[in-house]
């Protein structure tokens, strides 16, 4: 619209000389100036960082909480190992000891992101549901999940089952 601003202006000049036009915009940048625009895509954007913040830190938490708990059971895991468990005996128990309490977390995750969008849609016109991001987020905690599981049940599985009886 911009683009035709010259001879808009020749064209009023033609019609009326004394007619002067002054600070000309277009309608997009005439909305994005506005300050409850700005207001929204600052509100937005804080969201976004908030939400990238929460995913970062729910995903360490949940690889601290998940591998030092397999290595505390590193002794029970020698052990096991002593009496006749192969490593991939001990990896597969770790992962499905862990993976109910994962699932667990990650089912109450989806519901209370399901409730709290039912509630924040009353306040908000337009809805935020994205299944691309909620199983994306998802899949994420869940591969960090595993790898939480797979690299402490790795380590535990190869150690020396005397070092384990030892210590204990």
């Amino acid at each position: 619209p911009l683009s035709i601003l010259r001879d808009l202006r020749a064209e009023l000049v033609r019609v009326d000389r004394e007619q002067q036009v002054m600070r000309v915009r277009d309608l997009q940048g005439w909305i994005t100036n506005l300050p409850e625009y700005a207001q929204q895509a600052l509100v937005t954007r804080l969201f976004g960082i908030f939400s990238m913040l929460a995913l970062a830190l729910s995903a360490v938490g949940l690889y601290s909480v998940v591998s030092y708990a397999v290595a505390m059971r590193t002794n029970e895991f020698g052990i096991r190992m002593a009496l006749g468990a192969r490593a991939r005996d001990v990896v597969r128990m770790v992962l499905s000891g862990t993976s109910w309490n994962v699932a667990a977390g990650l089912l109450a995750g989806v519901l209370l992101c399901g409730i709290v969008d039912n509630i924040a849609s009353r306040w908000v016109t337009e809805s935020s549901r994205d299944p691309f991001i909620l199983g994306g987020v998802t899949l994420l905690l869940l591969a960090v999940a595993v790898i939480a599981c797979v690299a402490p049940a790795r380590r535990a599985a190869s150690i020396d089952p005397m070092d384990a009886v030892r210590h204990m």
